[in-house]
């Protein structure tokens, strides 16, 4: 009994923890929203919210937001505590760990078979994907995460090299501007893979962690051990030491948070919020009358039999809970802010107040959109890299966080203590392997 009782109390005050105290205008439905977006993105929900509000007067979403650490925890207690929000937005790869569970509704039980199957053809195939567990769709994507490879063109310009297509291309981008054993301490250097993006790397050489066929962990896949030898090269290139010292570097940088602007690098992989940060810093230099710096982006280079415009994708999804109070009402909104059901005008809206990568080529094709990215033209490489089938979330598993950490442990462990890359990623399956099999005995 105290037990319900502490979830019940938890519940309650995430609910209404931000003090919204609106009342319900009379004869709509009230939509308990909770979302993790704080800072000025805060505000663009809030748009969104007041315009489906003003927009039609059958439902009222109230949003609550809940930015920081454990919010899944809080959703899952609220649904054990019988008080559930109508509707969560969330970005963490928790869809099959809510499923499983049977804490959250599949989408053809909150919109009916027939818009559930129409959904799934409107995505783009890493949108649904994303969204997918055991075959079938339990989330609405929202927007989407896509990485490439930023480049400094001024810098490649200087040494007469081209952007990047492939892996060899980009080893000699490194080469010819940081060349190994060079005395002293480097103050730049052309490229340094990141244990973090072995996500992205075995896709692109075109391995997968996981095979869903056969519900087996594949983190040792050849492929993505052949992924984790080239990004560990870059170790014994110049030296664990020397790339671990030149890292740490980065802890407190001059000016940006992204180290290409720094100068730091030539070549840089990361996501499509960096257009927004170089057309800033861009624009900064020109009004104080720096030299100009050229930068551009291109899609992951690919190595020999590996997948072109390929990588790891993430984003955020919309969730309904079991026993969601107005499932009705979570639909609608989710359509409204994804663009499904000819909302594609304001989704196209939405994601250019957010700087977002719609989830569906029909929002992308909108005037709106497309006006946008004629005014930001770096952006349009992650938008078709988002539509690309070569872009794998990660596995859509129970335990898919751990799954994912495990990973990118066993890339650090390769890259920053000379583990062999094989036996790395051997270990990382066994591990998880094992605690993805404990988790379908339950134990």
């Amino acid at each position: 009994i105290l037990t319900v009782a502490v979830l019940g109390v938890v519940s309650l005050a995430a609910r209404y923890e931000d003090g919204a105290s609106e009342p319900v205008p009379a004869g709509r439905k009230e939509v308990v929203f909770w979302h993790f977006w704080g800072g000025k993105d805060r505000k663009i929900v809030e748009g969104i919210v007041a315009r489906f509000n003003a927009g039609q007067e059958e439902h009222f979403v109230r949003a609550i937001a809940m930015p920081g650490q454990n919010l899944d925890l809080k959703f899952f207690l609220s649904i054990a505590g019988g008080d559930p929000p109508d509707l969560l937005n969330q970005d963490d790869p928790v869809v099959a760990d809510l499923a499983s569970r049977g804490a959250i509704l599949p989408i053809e039980k909150v919109a009916g078979k027939e818009e559930s199957i129409a959904l799934e053809a409107w995505l783009f195939p890493p949108a649904r994907e994303l969204a997918t567990y055991d075959g079938r769709l339990y989330a609405v994507p929202n927007g989407l995460d896509t990485r490439a490879l930023y480049y400094e063109k001024t810098a490649l310009d200087e040494f007469g090299l081209a952007p990047p297509a492939t892996i060899d291309e980009l080893d000699r981008i490194a080469t010819t501007i940081a060349p190994p054993g060079a005395a002293g301490l480097r103050r730049r250097m052309g490229y340094i893979p990141d244990p973090r993006r072995i996500w992205a790397g075995g896709v692109v050489f075109g391995g997968r962690f996981y095979d869903p066929a056969t519900g087996q962990v594949t983190i040792d896949d050849e492929r993505n051990i052949r992924a984790l030898e080239w990004m560990a090269s870059y170790s014994r290139l110049y030296g664990t030491d020397e790339v671990s010292a030149f890292r740490k570097g980065e802890q407190a940088p001059a000016g940006s948070s992204f180290p290409l602007l720094d100068g730091r690098y030539a070549a840089l992989m990361d996501g499509q919020w960096r257009v927004a940060e170089i057309e800033a810093t861009v624009d900064a230099r020109k009004k104080r009358g720096e030299p100009p710096r050229e930068y551009g982006v291109v899609p992951l280079p690919v190595p020999p039999s590996g997948l072109p415009n390929a990588g790891w994708v993430n984003g955020n999804t919309f969730l309904v809970p079991r026993g969601a109070k107005n499932v009705a009402g979570a639909w609608e909104f989710m359509k409204f802010w994804s663009g499904f059901g000819r909302n594609e005008s304001e989704a196209a809206r939405v994601c250019t107040e957010g700087g977002w990568i719609p989830v569906s080529n029909d929002v992308v094709a909108e005037p709106i959109f497309q006006a946008y990215l004629e005014n930001h033209p770096q952006f349009r490489t992650f938008v078709e890299l988002a539509g690309s089938p070569n872009q794998r979330p990660t596995p859509v598993v129970p335990g898919a966080s751990y799954l994912q950490t495990e990973v990118v442990r066993a890339a650090e462990e390769a890259m920053d203590r000379g583990v062999p890359p094989r036996d790395a990623l051997r270990r990382a399956n066994e591990i998880v392997r094992s605690r993805l099999d404990a988790n379908r005995e339950g134990r």
